[in-house]
């Protein structure tokens, strides 16, 4: 897959060396790793504001669609239209959807349809992934 946003594997590592990105950073985004539960900075946020992509700020979640889904990571209920491509992800001998970000294809997390209402979704995210932006 195509995203608009494209850098090499050092232009990556350098962007989230200058936003100081948590050491896991690189690994989570440009190689779909996961942060351990209960260890991102964001998975007990509880400010307005928004959730941005940390490679390359698009904005994702609005700060009213995150709740606690006792999980140990950050959950939202709802992403910002047209923000997050999903894709079948068969690896660890199970599918689920991963989500990647729509203008830079960076892993974010999966989503999962035991969420709340309205939506029934539940977007898991990595702390990692994620830059804060308050209102």
């Amino acid at each position: 897959m195509t995203y608009p946003v494209q850098k090499t594997d050092a232009e990556w590592q350098a962007i989230l060396q200058a936003k100081g990105a948590e050491a896991v950073a690189y690994q989570v985004t440009r190689h779909a790793a996961t942060e351990r539960p209960f260890t991102g900075k964001y998975e007990a946020h509880k400010a307005d504001g928004s959730y941005h992509c940390i490679c390359c700020d698009a904005k994702l979640f609005d700060s009213n669609t995150k709740f606690n889904a006792h999980c140990g990571w950050p959950s939202f209920s709802q992403a910002v239209p047209g923000s997050i491509s999903e894709i079948t992800d068969r690896s660890l001998g199970m599918t689920r959807v991963e989500t990647v970000c729509s203008q830079c294809g960076a892993h974010l997390g999966h989503v999962f349809d035991d969420g709340p209402a309205p939506t029934g979704l539940r977007y898991c995210m990595n702390s990692a992934s994620l830059n804060f932006s308050p209102s």
